[in-house]
């Protein structure tokens, strides 16, 4: 595991920041998973973030608590969307982590379209 990589090994959240056309940041507090030295965040593809990272794939990430106040350094990375096999590894790792809360979240967001896994290198 890579020092920055390490920033989030006691985090729950992390801020993800996101960048509009006019490269805007958009801050978003989110729930992660790492794996071989990548993060992976998993949301919906109706969600803005999703919509930003297709344009502009450059981002910044720092573990936070559930409100989004960062508690640790920001480091940047390039992010993409994960459109293999690897798709179901990552949200069994998410509801592995986050148990009974992912289950919840899942109802919730259940009119946000279809999972979508963003593969964040830093």
């Amino acid at each position: 595991m890579t020092r920055e990589n390490s920033l989030f090994n006691n985090s729950s959240y992390i801020n993800l920041e996101t960048y509009r056309k006019d490269k805007h940041g958009v801050k978003t507090p989110v729930w992660f998973v790492q794996k071989n030295n990548i993060i992976y965040v998993v949301t919906k593809e109706k969600t803005g973030k999703v919509k930003r990272i297709k344009i502009n794939n450059e981002v910044k990430i720092a573990p936070c608590d559930y409100k989004g106040t960062p508690t640790g350094t920001w480091v940047s990375g390039r992010a993409h969307i994960v459109e293999s096999i690897e798709k179901n590894d990552i949200l069994r790792l998410r509801n592995k982590k986050y148990g009974f809360k992912a289950k919840i979240a899942n109802l919730i967001s259940f009119n946000k379209g279809s999972y979508v896994i963003i593969a964040i290198q830093i």
